[in-house]
This record gives structure tokens, C-alpha cells and sequence, in this order.
């Protein structure tokens, strides 16, 4: 048996949040420059409807093992996103200190919040432990929902201006009296640790240029991928869904790896037959069980960051 199918096995939990700082180069006029490694990702268990057809691959690596106890012979995989995430807050905590040590100076993430969602205010929580674990300095900014879009603004421009803040995140989604792309632009581009920003997208989508930072979760699928060897160069890729914050720039950054990628969305007809040919599939949508057991093939990555409520089912 060649080949298992790869889960992603993670839930909420700091490490989620997984604040983007972990390569600082300071260029000789001192100026301290953050380049994003790695970012933030959320992801959840990919449940399948059926379990029959994994296979097992080689057990060189020691990531933990799905049993298929369905009556089939075979089990998939496991890429721990859990054990990703701490190694990483690991070495963002080494770089934290050691730049500090170096130059005196620590990196800061400002976040500005609007209105009072439960799962924004929830995110925005994450955030702040996530800068005090591995030494960040964090600055936040709560304001009411009904606050004017110049208002946001205001601050994004205080902190723009602001030396010790080197990463500025604009918690969306933003009450729909304000226009999300303005205020997202207003960030300066060198801050936008989001990689929302219309100059850091398009530099993604060009060859040969590169953005300053990019959006957190899909480079924490490639992430994911990296660390476990997974192997883009001439795959095919599938990613469900393209949204401006997952899929969209998911399908970039797996071109710039050398895949072929196809995207699958809510027009596409018959996206079984696309994805039955993946050897990798990102899933990026609000709507569970977008995918069946039966579509994918033998070997296939999946990855799931939707995050959507479903019933859980004993399948261990």
C-alpha cells in the first residue's frame, strides 16, 4: 500500500492565531524590516463520509494514524496542524528574543475591532495571547458599531505613524455601513501583516514579484505541506472555494509552487470529476460535507480551514 490520505487534526486554540513574525532582517541603516514566515491558520478535522477507501503509506513518519474500523484495510495519516503550530510559536519566540537582544527592539501587532461580535471579540482574544506567548507586544483598539469609517481610519493612521507597532490587523468583518476595501487600504502596505492590502495581492498574483506578506491562512496550508514534505512541484491542486482571503490567494501561492490548480466554486459543474483527480485539495468553504470519501483518490492531501458546525461521529 504507496500512499494515505493526509487529515489536518487541529482545533481552536492559540496556536491557531499564530501571529506572523518569524523572519526580521535589519538592513544596515538600522531600520527594522518584518517579513511574514508563517501565519495564523485555523483548521478543523476533514470528516468524510466514508472511511473504506484510505490506504496506508510507508510509517516512516511518525504523524499519528486514522484506524478505518468501517470494516476496510486501510487508514490515513494524520498532519498534526496542533504540533505545526507549537513548533512554530517556538521559533517565533527564539526570533522575538533574539532581535530584541540584538537591536533592543520588539515587534508589535495592533488590532482594531469594531462592534462587539462574539466570534470577532473571541479572535481578537487569541490574538493578544498569542503576542503575550511568544513575546510580542500587542495594541488593540475596541470601538463601538456604530463608529463612521473615519473614525477606523483615524487610528489605522495613528498606528501607521506609530514606530513600535510593525503589524496592524483590521478585524473583519467590518458593520455594513463601512466600506471594507477603504479601510483596508488605508493600512500602510508595509503593515499589513493581513496581506489584504490591493498592492500585496497583486504582487502576489505576478510572477517574479513578491508581496510583503501574504493572507495568513492559505500560507498556513502551504505551511502545513512544507513540514510534512508534501510535494507541489507538478501536482494537481484543488482548492473549494475563492474568496479573497482563503481561496483565492490559496490558488496563488499553490502556482507559485509549481502546481496545477483548478479552483472549485459554487457555479462549478460536476466538481466531482475535478476533484477525483487531486493529488492535493484545499477546502475553504462555509458549507460542510462539500466533499465525499468516495471523490478523492488514493494519496490524496486534504486540508480543510472552513470552519463550519456539524454532528460529530465516532470514527476512530
Amino acid at each position: 500500500m504507496s500512499s494515505s490520505l493526509v487529515f489536518i487534526d487541529s482545533s481552536t486554540s492559540t496556536a491557531s492565531h499564530l501571529l506572523p513574525f518569524s523572519r526580521i532582517t535589519t538592513p544596515f541603516n538600522g531600520a527594522v524590516s518584518l517579513r511574514r514566515s508563517v501565519g495564523p491558520f485555523n483548521v478543523r478535522p476533514f470528516v468524510l463520509s466514508s472511511l473504506r477507501t484510505l490506504s496506508v503509506n510507508s510509517s516512516n513518519n511518525p504523524s499519528p494514524v486514522i484506524n478505518d474500523k468501517s470494516g476496510g484495510e486501510a487508514s490515513a495519516k494524520v498532519i498534526d496542524g496542533k504540533m505545526v503550530a507549537k513548533q512554530i510559536r517556538d521559533e517565533i519566540t527564539a526570533e522575538v528574543l533574539k532581535m530584541k537582544e540584538a537591536i533592543g527592539v520588539v515587534p508589535g501587532l495592533a488590532v482594531i475591532l469594531v462592534g462587539d461580535r462574539k466570534d470577532s471579540v473571541t479572535y481578537v482574544r487569541n490574538k493578544k495571547k498569542a503576542c503575550e506567548s511568544v513575546g510580542i507586544n500587542s495594541f488593540e483598539v475596541r470601538l463601538p458599531e456604530d463608529s463612521t469609517e473615519q473614525e477606523v481610519i483615524k487610528f489605522i493612521s495613528k498606528f501607521n505613524n506609530d514606530p513600535s507597532v510593525h503589524g496592524i490587523l483590521v478585524q473583519l468583518p467590518l458593520p455594513s455601513h463601512m466600506d471594507e476595501q477603504n479601510v483596508l487600504n488605508a493600512v500602510d502596505i508595509e503593515k499589513d501583516v493581513d496581506g489584504f492590502h490591493p498592492l500585496n495581492i497583486g504582487r502576489l498574483a505576478m510572477r517574479g514579484r513578491d508581496p510583503l506578506f501574504v493572507p495568513c491562512t492559505p500560507k498556513g496550508c502551504i505551511e502545513l505541506l512544507h513540514r510534512y514534505a508534501v510535494e507541489i512541484k507538478g501536482k494537481r491542486a484543488v482548492v473549494i472555494g475563492r474568496s479573497n482571503i482563503v481561496g483565492m490567494p490559496a490558488a496563488l501561492l499553490l502556482q507559485r509552487e509549481d502546481a496545477t490548480v483548478s479552483i472549485v466554486h459554487s457555479r462549478t459543474k460536476n466538481p466531482e470529476e475535478i476533484i477525483k483527480h487531486a493529488d492535493i485539495i484545499i477546502s475553504a468553504v462555509g458549507q460542510p460535507n462539500m466533499v465525499r470519501g468516495s471523490w478523492l483518490k488514493p494519496g490524496a492531501v486534504v486540508i480543510d480551514v472552513g470552519i463550519n458546525p456539524v454532528e460529530v461521529r465516532k470514527i476512530l
